[in-house]
């Protein structure tokens, strides 16, 4: 019989299945409820988002910020993610979670493809490859696990800080400027932000030569819990990739699709 901690059902309260503890679940959803684009929340919001009694999220949010899940403002009374949120993401990152469920994506594109294909996640004011295949053929682009590129120049980085806030991309990239890597490369901020738009608006992203001239690439975001956790990329020579860009963007889209299906998204 399923514990509902004293509380009733209210309108809104998504399904739920057999066994599932309905105050956990309210907790759970209550988290999820807290993306790049939305990061602070006040009791009052959240009842009406969710269509729940206040007092009961009032009491969620309490419990949370309790065990360091949530922050509370003193001032504002309005609520953040917490440290134990962070700490959480970190184990799941070293867990290799996220790899291992996009390998088999990549190595399915790689076929379709022929070209590299990389998964990156975001790192600081960049971004890191997570996992990657190389390309088939005897000119190629190769992918080094571990490594962090610059988030403003190509369209893995667009594909993941297109969704961040901008109030956080004029901190990561305002104080120390945009770095010239050739003619292509993206070095205002203004520019950044009309780019960053774009992304949005289509989906994904392709960029050409911004980081390395030679190299064209295209790019889609990766979703967990509402929020950007990667991006999927078809990244290979710019005269081959140029001519099928046409071709690579639903693949790519796809990708990311399946990946973002598999994290629950």
């Amino acid at each position: 019989m399923a514990d509902h901690g004293g509380d009733t059902p209210q309108a809104g309260s998504p399904p739920q299945a057999p066994g599932v503890l309905q105050t956990v679940d309210r907790a759970l959803v209550v988290l999820l409820t807290f993306t790049e684009q939305r990061p602070e929340w006040g009791v009052s919001e959240l009842s009406r988002h969710h269509g729940w009694d206040k007092a009961v999220v009032q009491r969620l949010l309490t419990t949370l910020a309790a065990r360091g899940f949530l922050l509370c403002d003193s001032t504002t009374r309005r609520y953040r993610p917490g440290p134990a949120l962070s700490r959480l993401a970190r184990v799941s990152e070293y867990s290799g979670v996220l790899p291992s469920l996009a390998r088999p994506v990549l190595a399915r594109m790689l076929r379709e493809t022929g070209e590299s294909v990389v998964l990156n996640v975001p790192h600081g004011a960049g971004y890191r490859c997570a996992a990657a295949v190389d390309g088939t053929g005897p000119v190629r682009y190769t992918a080094i696990i571990g490594a962090v590129m610059p988030g403003h120049a190509g369209a893995s980085g667009h594909a993941i800080f297109a969704h961040h806030p901008e109030r956080e991309i004029r901190q990561m990239f305002g104080p120390t400027g945009l770095a010239r890597f050739n003619d292509r490369t993206i070095t205002d901020l203004d520019a950044l932000f009309t780019c960053y738009a774009r992304v949005r608006a289509d989906g994904h992203c392709v960029s050409y030569g911004e980081y390395d001239e030679a190299v064209t690439a295209v790019s889609a975001p990766v979703l967990q819990g509402g929020a950007v956790a990667a991006s999927l990329t078809v990244i290979g020579p710019s005269h081959r990739v140029d001519r099928a860009v046409g071709t690579l963007v639903p693949l790519v889209r796809a990708g990311a699709a399946e990946v973002t299906a598999a994290l629950g998204g």
